[in-house]
């Protein structure tokens, strides 16, 4: 199922994509349930929002990736590394990655993204897609300059649009079909697969809620294959990933 956050004539609601048509529902499905308005939409009239803003946090996945086959066989096992960007750097389908103006070396990368579904703490690796809701894509932008510049994350990750979420949330996703495309103005820089995913979708969302609760809503991006390309004002970028669909964002400068 495809679930949708979008606005029409300045109402925001949620909806199942049915075709090309949207099934209105009556609140958040991830707290309401699938209640139908008896109403539908075509999408074509509809502007498709962030099909999730994170209640608490966006974790990111650092270097989840191996760079190819010999690699994983060599890799000795190790736990995962993350980060955390604000929920205030989350914009959605269409919307305007901005560059700041304090970096000239602006990054983007396409990612599967976990959205969480409840409370989870101490999760373990058999019960974590219970606390799953669903799966959407995310484009992971970091000012790489700033990042060399202060040796850590915070500032780089964390700029206002700095993390698309999109076009929707497909709750019956099977992560490990993952096949991720990633183009600047229609020229593919980034291409990836389940198969070199150093840790499963389950072992990332039960060693991150080992460290802290996720909440309802919360986002786990769980890392880029393949590599960042830099961006400039006036670039469209585009994140597809077959059964989920496209993420587009164009790019304009402060």
């Amino acid at each position: 199922m495809k679930v949708a956050r979008f606005s029409l004539d300045g109402v925001i609601a949620f909806g199942i994509v049915d075709d090309d048509e949207l099934v209105v529902l009556k609140g958040d499905p991830m707290f309401a349930g699938y209640d139908p308005t008896g109403d539908r939409v075509a999408l074509r009239d509809v502007k498709l929002l962030a099909p999730v803003i994170p209640r608490s946090k966006i974790v990111g996945m650092a270097h989840a990736f191996y760079s190819d086959d010999e690699e994983r066989e060599q890799a000795e096992p190790r736990e995962p590394l993350f980060f955390l960007k604000p929920n205030t750097a989350v914009i959605g389908p269409d919307d305007p990655i901005f560059l700041p103006a304090q970096s000239h070396d602006v990054r983007v990368e396409g990612e599967l993204a976990i959205v969480i579904g409840k409370i989870a703490k101490n999760v373990t690796v058999e019960n974590a897609e219970d606390v799953i809701f669903g799966y959407t894509i995310a484009n992971d932008v970091t000012a790489r300059d700033l990042l060399e510049r202060d040796g850590q994350l915070a500032r780089a990750k964390s700029f206002d649009s700095f993390c698309p979420l999109g076009p929707v949330i497909d709750t019956e996703y099977d992560w490990t079909s993952l096949h991720l495309t990633g183009r600047v103005n229609g020229e593919k820089f980034q291409k990836g697969t389940a198969e070199l995913y150093k840790h499963s979708v389950a072992e990332v969302v039960a060693f991150v809620s080992s460290v802290f609760t996720l909440l309802p809503g919360d986002v786990i991006l769980t890392g880029a294959p393949d590599r960042a390309e830099k961006v400039r004002d006036g670039d469209a970028v585009q994140i597809e990933i077959p059964g989920i669909g496209i993420l587009t964002n164009p790019v304009k400068r402060l």
